[in-house]
């Protein structure tokens, strides 16, 4: 399996809309895209320790303030980490999700929904899919190293077990 990824059944800017799509603006909520990015994180670390599919087939790398999938970075690059994303700026096309997909959205949306990307980034840095995807780098280095599936699965497994 070496070299070849699972693939994932929907993309990590269908997961982002998921999440954006949650975001009642009229309510006053908001969400940065360091908090966008973490939260698709889990999704992608709970499907693929709960269902051993991905979720999406894009890379999750070990960048500095925590999980990063590029493409997302890219395609938000235009707000800074901690701003909000402009939702009226933004085409949010939502697909069909598979019952089980969906309930893990909203379970991650439900759990890790409520905090800021602040709090996210710290508790990624605690956990051991990133530090081990980081292990040589300085604090405030850049790294591309990947946070692979395999990582995210053995840790989120033992918290399953745990509970």
């Amino acid at each position: 399996m070496f070299g070849r990824r699972k693939e994932g059944k929907y993309t990590a800017s269908q997961i982002a809309n998921f999440f954006l799509s949650r975001i009642n603006t009229e309510q006053g909520d908001s969400i940065s895209p360091l908090k966008l990015q973490k939260l698709i994180y889990y999704a992608q670390a709970w499907h693929y320790t709960l269902f051993d599919k991905p979720l999406f087939k894009e890379p999750i790398q070990a960048w500095v303030h925590g999980p990063v999938v590029p493409q997302i970075y890219a395609r938000f690059a235009k707000y800074t980490r901690n701003t909000t994303i402009n939702l009226q700026e933004e085409a949010i096309d939502v697909p069909e999700f598979e019952e089980n997909t969906k309930q893990i959205l909203e379970e991650v949306n439900e759990i890790y929904g409520e905090h800021s990307g602040s709090y996210l980034e710290k508790l990624t840095h605690s956990e051991s899919p990133w530090i081990n995807a980081r292990r040589g780098y300085k604090p405030y280095e850049n790294c591309q190293e990947e946070i692979s599936l395999k990582s995210m699965k053995e840790f989120y497994s033992e918290k399953l077990v745990g509970n």
